[in-house]
């Protein structure tokens, strides 16, 4: 499969995955409500499985995303916007938002672009302003300018 084709069925392969994290979600639930935590319990999912890839990992009370993208060949603050939805829907679909972001890296095609992500962040995360870390790269996708991988915290039995 070409990236090309990966981009455009984002919508399946986000779907790809979902019920076994449900699954381990359902569990997780039942032991919290028998009392019992269990904490070093690892659950992947979003997994795409030719580019050997997990887009969603939840390990203690953190969840890992990556390769948030999304409106390919608009402009960069169409670009941003789409990926930080994709994020969006990503921690939604394991009950977070995006005020649950601790960390993110920014990859950008131009590092000029800050700018723009610096309005976009201020327009969707309410104040609650993640650390990150902003990075120039070449993407392998011509119509690509921004990506972004993001680490959120989940408050819960695991905080002191």
């Amino acid at each position: 499969m070409t990236q090309k084709k990966q981009f455009q069925d984002m919508d399946k392969a986000k779907r790809f995955g979902m019920e076994a994290y449900y699954a381990e979600l359902n569990k997780k639930i039942e032991i919290k409500e028998k009392g019992v935590t269990n904490m070093l319990k690892i659950t992947r999912c979003d997994i795409n499985t030719e580019w050997a890839h997990s887009g969603i990992i939840e390990a203690g009370g953190f969840v890992y995303t990556s390769y948030c993208v999304g409106n390919l060949g608009g402009t960069i603050e169409e670009q941003i916007n789409g990926a930080f939805n994709h994020l969006e829907e990503r921690l939604n679909s394991v009950g977070l938002t995006l005020e649950s972001v601790v960390k993110f890296d920014a990859l950008f095609k131009n590092i000029w672009d800050i700018p723009t992500m610096e309005k976009v962040i201020k327009e969707r995360f309410n104040g609650k302003y993640p650390a990150r870390k902003s990075i120039q790269t070449a993407f392998a996708h011509e119509d690509l300018l921004f990506q972004v991988d993001a680490v959120a915290y989940r408050e819960g039995e695991h905080d002191a």
